[in-house]
C-alpha cells in the first residue's frame, strides 16, 4: 500500500472509494468495478468499502499478474478493517514523510548506509549548502508531511501540525475500544515526546499520566498505528552482555514537538537536553526511510549497557550480519571521546563491525580511526 500522491503518479486511473457514487458502485459489484482496469488502477480509500480486497484476491488469483492495483488508505484501517482477505497477494509498501534528500532533489541518490558500508568516508559527499545547527532544527521542526515542508509560511505550517495532532487527540481516540479520554490521551502523548529518543519505562508514563497500564498499552497501539510515534528495539548480541531490553521512543515526525510541547527552533536551542533530542529523532527520520529502499536490507536498533557506561544512539544491522553504529552530536567540532562508545561496539564485534560514525552539526567530515568517521549529518543527503 502506498499514499495517495505516490498512488497516483504510477497508475493509469483511479478509484476513488471515498466518493459516495464510485463507492456505491464497488459495494453493488466490487469485481465488475475492478474488471475493465485500466492498470495499473489505483484504489484510494480502500477501507470505505472492505468487500474490494475479496475483489483483488479473486482477480489477482485469476490472473497473477503482479502491479495490476494498488490500494492506499488511512492508517486507520489496520485499527478498523474487519480481516484482511488479500493476504499473499498484496505486498506493503512502507512510507514514511518527505526526508531531506527528496526535499533536495537527490531522492535516486544511494541511501547512506549502503555508502558508508560499500566505500566508508571515501564514499561520503556534502551538499552544496552546509546548515549549521539553527539550520538543522529549523529543518526538523518543519515537519515531513508534503502539506507543511513545501509550505512557504512557518505560521502555516505551525498551524497544520497543531490542528493533525488535534484531530489525532480528538477522533482517532475512538478508535481504541472503550478508551475515549482525548485529554489524557494528548497528555500521555506529551509525555511521549517530552523523551522522544529516550528510554522512559512504562511505569515513568503511567504516572506522569495517571492511567492504568492497559490504558497505556492501547495509546501506545493507537499511536504507532498512526505512525505519530514508534519504538526503536533494544538490540542484542552474544558478544555483548547486560545489555537492557528497553526500546527507545521516539516522535515519527519531530515537528510534532511544536505543537506538543509549545516550543520552537529558539527554544530548542537555548533546551541543551531537548536539542540532542531533537537532533536524533530528525536523523533517525532521515535513515528509516533509507532502511525501506537500501540493498543491504539493515533493521534499526539502540544499545546501551544496564549500567549505562556504553550507549550508541542507532544501530544498523545488515542481513549479512554486518553491524554499522551511529552517534548523533549537538557538536561542529567533535573530539574523539565522541566515538568511545563506538570503540566499545568496534572491539566488540570484531569482524561483524562494517564502520561507525558520529554524525554532527559541523561543516566537513574527517577519519576518526580505522573504520570510524565524523561526518556532518547533511552527508545523510548530500
Amino acid at each position: 500500500m502506498l499514499d495517495t500522491g505516490t498512488g497516483r503518479r504510477h497508475c493509469a486511473d483511479r478509484l476513488r472509494l471515498d466518493r459516495p457514487a464510485e463507492a456505491a458502485f464497488a459495494r453493488a459489484d466490487p469485481d465488475a468495478a475492478l474488471a475493465d482496469g485500466p492498470f495499473p488502477l489505483l484504489l484510494d480509500e480502500w477501507q470505505h468499502v472492505p468487500d474490494v480486497l475479496g475483489a483483488v484476491k479473486r482477480a489477482v488469483d485469476e490472473r497473477a499478474k503482479p502491479g495490476r492495483f494498488v490500494l492506499t488508505g488511512s492508517a486507520q484501517a489496520d485499527l478498523t478493517a474487519a480481516g484482511w482477505p488479500a493476504t499473499g497477494r498484496l505486498i506493503r509498501v512502507e512510507m514514511y514523510g518527505l526526508v531531506e534528500r527528496e526535499l533536495e532533489g537527490r531522492a535516486s541518490r544511494p541511501p547512506f548506509f549502503d555508502l558508508l558500508a560499500a566505500g566508508g568516508l571515501a564514499q561520503v559527499t556534502m551538499p552544496s549548502a552546509v546548515p549549521d545547527v539553527r539550520g538543522y532544527i529549523a529543518r526538523a521542526l518543519r515537519g515531513s508531511f508534503p502539506e507543511v515542508a513545501l509550505a512557504g509560511s512557518d505560521r502555516a505550517r505551525s498551524r497544520w501540525l497543531a490542528s493533525y495532532i488535534d484531530q489525532v487527540v480528538s477522533r482517532d481516540v475512538s478508535l481504541v475500544g472503550s478508551v475515549r479520554d482525548p485529554v489524557r490521551l494528548r497528555r500521555y502523548l506529551r509525555a511521549v515526546a517530552a523523551s522522544t529518543a529516550g528510554i522512559p519505562t512504562m511505569k515513568t508514563l503511567i504516572d506522569a499520566v495517571g492511567v492504568d497500564r492497559s490504558t497505556a498499552v492501547a495509546y501506545d497501539t493507537l499511536l504507532e498505528h498512526l505512525l505519530i510515534t514508534e519504538s526503536l528495539p533494544a538490540w542484542a548480541s552474544n558478544r555483548l552482555s547486560r545489555l537492557i531490553r528497553l526500546p527507545k521512543r521516539y516522535l515519527v515526525d519531530p515537528a510534532f514537538l511544536g505543537p506538543l510541547l509549545g516550543v520552537d527552533a529558539r527554544s530548542v536551542l537555548r533546551g541543551g537536553d531537548l536539542l540532542g533530542r531533537v537532533l536524533d529523532s530528525f536523523v533517525l527520520a532521515q535513515l528509516r526511510a533509507d532502511c525501506v529502499v537500501s540493498d543491504l536490507s539493515p533493521r534499526l536498533f539502540h544499545v546501551r549497557d544496564a549500567n549505562g557506561r556504553h550507549e550508541v544512539d542507532i544501530v544498523a544491522e545488515f542481513a549479512d550480519g554486518r553491524v554499522i553504529g551511529v552517534e548523533v552530536k549537538a557538536d561542529s567540532a567533535p573530539g574523539p571521546d565522541a566515538a568511545r562508545h563506538l570503540h566499545w561496539l568496534k572491539d566488540a564485534l570484531g569482524d561483524r563491525f562494517a564502520a561507525g560514525v558520529v554524525l554532527h552539526t559541523g561543516p566537513r567530515p574527517w577519519r576518526i580511526d580505522d573504520g570510524i568517521y565524523a561526518v556532518p549529518i547533511c552527508a545523510l543527503w548530500g
